[in-house]
């Protein structure tokens, strides 16, 4: 397949230190649900369930990168990609949230990791990826108090197994995401909804992400210590004073309510009351508990949104104008806008935080329709959504953002939670009846662009 490009890039404008890759999650990749001692987790049991996942699709295949591993690595040192973040699926390795240990599962990741240096690719170890125990869903799930313990079981695991090899990490994932999907809007595994739920998720979250933070850095003091979030440019409606105040609230509740706290700023209360709701849950010792100084900051960017004042919206008073309705050029399977000066606005907008030492683009990509055809996939659209990126986040490097990798979301097609199999986001296309791998064009520039020597 020819490559064109005429983007204009080049990796070493970025700079010798500038860290690329790709991502993945346990859940979406693995497979295996129920293989060599596992526990169940939350989507395992959530996807069982009639009417949650489109198509009735479920994840206990997935890529089956439990056992195709191998070929999978193998395929990013083709692809000439130095660093892979992956996670550790959480009852994997602890069946029951906690206590009893799955040695299976231990070694699982021992092998995964030690063939990662064997070709000369870099591990980046999240943590948290979604895939709560089902077990201690049962005792409450984020809900509880006892999950910063359970965790912390957890993580101290994981580094003292892992952390001899690992030197990069990543403690939670995009915990706006799954609190505010999972235990508010109950969409997302395990189904809850209520403001009561998504306050107690909130808390216990950042709570324990800091909480991770200490532990890996007590167990290895010289490790690369991060976390993710998710962030939306977001933008009123129009000029009206209405819109611009709705739109600062949710900018306030995606874009700030986690990375404060971390900082060891609290939570945005003034500009979002809602949050009040999470003084209910806050102990003595909690601001300073909540907060950590992270080696760097992941920050996760696809799309910008519109907003307008909604009064009828309970508790935020704003809505989402959605691209459909707006008429923009470009759409996703996701139903996103393609808007590349999102993540300029984004890392400039992060970079003007004092606390963050640095920030790295952890995830970036798009779903668009892909066709195997003669047995090739000609992802012109995803191709070029990753260049328009790159030349954003590059404007912005250029522009004193601090901001120093970029790793694209993903390396496969693969289960993406809600959507099932039907949004497909990956460099690598995946036949999942057959589970065939094929490089996409996207694929190939990215390695063209990351073997470039000029």
């Amino acid at each position: 397949m020819e490559i064109q490009d005429d983007s204009g890039l080049n990796r070493h404008l970025f700079g010798t230190d500038f860290k690329w890759g790709v991502s993945t999650a346990a859940f979406q990749i693995e497979g295996g649900y129920d293989a060599d001692g596992k526990g169940l987790s939350i989507w395992d049991v959530f996807t069982a369930q009639k009417g949650k996942i489109k198509s009735g699709h479920h994840a206990q295949t997935a890529c089956d990168f439990y056992t195709s591993y191998h070929t999978d690595i193998e395929l990013i040192q083709q692809l000439n990609i130095p660093n892979f973040r992956f996670s550790i699926s959480w009852s994997r390795v602890l069946p029951d949230g906690t206590g009893r240990i799955n040695q299976a599962g231990i070694d699982y990741y021992n092998t995964l990791i030690d063939h990662m240096l064997q070709c000369g690719i870099e591990p980046w170890v999240t943590l948290y990826h979604w895939d709560l125990p089902h077990a201690l869903e049962l005792k409450g799930g984020w809900t509880n108090r006892e999950i910063v313990k359970w965790f912390a079981e957890f993580v101290e695991l994981c580094a003292k197994n892992f952390g001899d090899r690992v030197k990069n990490w990543m403690v939670v994932n995009e915990p706006s995401v799954f609190t505010g999907a999972g235990y508010f809007l109950g969409i997302h595994a395990p189904g809850r909804r209520g403001l009561g739920n998504f306050a107690k998720a909130v808390h216990h979250v950042t709570l324990a992400t800091a909480t991770g933070g200490r532990i890996l850095r007590s167990i290895l003091p010289e490790a690369n210590i991060g976390t993710t979030f998710s962030c939306t440019y977001i933008e009123p409606l129009s000029d009206k004073k209405k819109h611009i105040d709705a739109a600062k609230r949710v900018d306030t509740l995606l874009n700030r309510t986690f990375i404060e706290p971390i900082l060891g700023m609290g939570y945005p209360q003034e500009d979002l009351r809602v949050l009040n709701k999470l003084n209910k849950y806050m102990q003595p010792g909690d601001l300073e508990a909540m907060a950590f100084d992270f080696d760097f900051i992941g920050l996760q960017c696809y799309t910008r949104e519109i907003v307008r004042s909604s009064m009828l919206t309970p508790y935020i008073g704003a809505a989402l104008v959605s691209a459909e309705k707006r008429k923009v050029p470009l759409i996703t399977e996701m139903k996103w806008e393609v808007y590349p000066e999102a993540i300029y606005h984004m890392l400039k907008k992060f970079s003007e935080y004092k606390g963050i030492k640095k920030i790295l683009i952890t995830e970036n990509g798009a779903a668009f329709p892909d066709t195997l055809t003669d047995g090739q996939v000609n992802d012109e659209l995803r191709t070029k959504y990753i260049q328009d990126h790159l030349s954003q986040i590059l404007r912005a490097k250029q522009d004193g953002a601090n901001v120093h990798g970029y790793f694209v979301w993903s390396l496969t097609d693969n289960f993406e939670w809600a959507e099932g199999y039907h949004a497909r986001f990956g460099l690598i296309h995946i036949d999942f009846e057959t589970q065939q791998r094929t490089i996409k064009q996207s694929g190939l520039w990215f390695s063209n662009f990351l073997a470039d020597e000029k």
